[in-house]
């Protein structure tokens, strides 16, 4: 009996490590080496988006209103399903106290109303962070809906540098949202035993990472995009080179002429003077 009491207090632990190994593992890739996840290179891709955005914002406001809605409808989903969920946890634990020797019978651990107690917690918080994670992602998501669209921002490097961090910070909390949902999973097998809970969280580890890290050819193929959305704009500069030097050059010009017509009007006037002198 008290073997059995004793797995909670080494198997839980230990599945909760690996998965918090896995995500420090994550992080560490994701600022050294951001292209090989799938965050770092989505987050590049918002910020190209954003550049593409911003460069018309009147011609391409509506699309931009439209795509970042698509995601505040998305987090509005997940913020309503973890406050749902945060509901009927309150629920279910308030109304299953009679139920407590049924349901000893299908855990295999530690049965003690503190350990349950711990557990139901455990699942509630989780999904009150995802809650207040996706409420901040549509907060982000509103704020950039309105700076997208504002006309006074085309060419202005610093204000499409602004609204594209201020896209990927939606993102992020959309991410963290989206990790607590997952985490959910090994926290409620866990009411079911730590041995459940354990396997959970290496099975959830193995998926996480064939979906957080990006293979070669998805590297290759966004990088040339990159490079190619480069060129573009290099191309567009240089096209324009020569309307910006024609304009440049009429300016000169036009200064050139304004400074040096007093020293022009002096010199016909003293010509006028010497020349009526001789006659």
């Amino acid at each position: 009996m008290m073997q059995e009491e004793a797995l909670d207090y080494v198997l839980v632990p230990v599945g909760l490590g690996v998965m918090g190994v896995y995500h420090c593992w994550l992080l560490y890739t994701i600022l050294r080496y951001p292209r090989r996840t799938v965050i770092g290179i989505n987050a590049e891709s918002r910020h190209q988006w954003v550049h593409a955005m911003m460069t018309d914002p009147m011609k391409n406001g509506v699309l931009a209103v439209q795509t970042i809605r698509n995601n505040i409808m998305a987090s509005t989903l997940l913020a309503t399903t973890a406050i749902t969920l945060c509901s009927l946890i309150g629920v279910f634990v308030s109304s299953s106290s009679n139920s407590g020797n049924t349901a000893s019978r299908l855990i295999y651990g530690n049965n003690s109303s503190t350990v349950s107690s711990v557990k139901y917690f455990s699942i509630l918080l989780c999904f009150l962070v995802a809650f207040v994670c996706n409420v901040q992602s549509i907060r982000y998501y509103a704020h950039v809906s309105f700076l997208a669209t504002v006309p006074t921002s085309k060419g202005n490097k610093d204000s499409i540098e602004y609204v594209a961090r201020n896209l990927n910070r939606g993102s992020l909390f959309w991410s963290l949202g989206l990790r607590a949902f997952y985490l959910s999973f090994p926290l409620f097998l866990w009411i079911f035993g730590p041995i459940p809970m354990l396997v959970c969280c290496c099975i959830m580890t193995f998926v996480l990472y064939f979906l957080d890290t990006t293979s070669s050819f998805t590297r290759q193929l966004h990088t040339q995009s990159f490079r190619e959305q480069t060129d573009a704009n290099d191309n567009v500069a240089l096209m324009n080179l020569p309307k910006c030097l024609t304009q440049l050059s009429i300016n000169n010009i036009r200064g050139l002429i304004t400074r040096l017509r007093p020293w022009f009007n002096s010199y016909r006037l003293v010509r006028t003077k010497w020349q009526q002198s001789f006659r």
